[in-house]
């Protein structure tokens, strides 16, 4: 790493920028003008912390992930807390129970199937969504039962891995 921050922040540039972005671009799904303010909160946040850089601290790319992650985070509870404040000050009287957080984790399932090679997510879609057999996914799919078997337990990692990728699994 740089010794002076000025240099650690063109360096943290451009080294980091690119990824960074892509990272922040699927973290606001696609938003953007939130996107660049999500590197930017990281960018300046990394200038504040610059000893929590040392590179023997573990990965700079990672602690930049995990901060962009964390402002994404905060930012959708932040809007989550002030949307539920707004309801509970004009009750509907229905008493519906809140599904944002099971409509927030199915776009975030979604988005991670849809990382995956066509074989895995079908396999996945026959056995988990659909509650299929394996011999029942095997005749749908047109494949033998030890494939089947063998494609959940590879799409389930990939999955898991997809899911990492997104910040979502520690």
């Amino acid at each position: 790493m740089a010794d002076s921050p000025v240099a650690l922040m063109q360096q943290l540039h451009d080294e980091h920028a690119t990824a960074l972005w892509g990272y922040c671009l699927r973290l606001t799904s696609g938003d953007q003008a939130r996107a660049e303010d999500v590197v930017q909160e990281t960018l300046l946040r990394a200038w504040r912390n610059f000893p929590a850089l040392d590179e023997s601290h573990g990965s700079v790319r990672a602690w930049l992930f995990r901060v962009s992650r964390n402002i994404v985070i905060d930012e959708w509870r932040t809007r989550r807390s002030q949307s539920e404040v707004s309801v509970a000050e004009v009750p509907d009287g229905r008493g519906e129970p809140d599904r944002t957080d099971q409509v927030l984790l199915s776009w975030v399932v979604a988005d991670a199937l849809a990382r995956l090679s066509e074989e895995h997510r079908a396999v996945l879609l026959e056995c988990y969504y659909r509650g299929q057999t394996v011999a029942e996914a095997s005749r749908r799919l047109g494949v033998p039962e030890g494939t089947v078997k063998s494609r959940t337990h590879y799409a389930l990692r990939a999955l898991r891995l997809a899911l990492e990728e997104m910040g979502v699994v520690a």
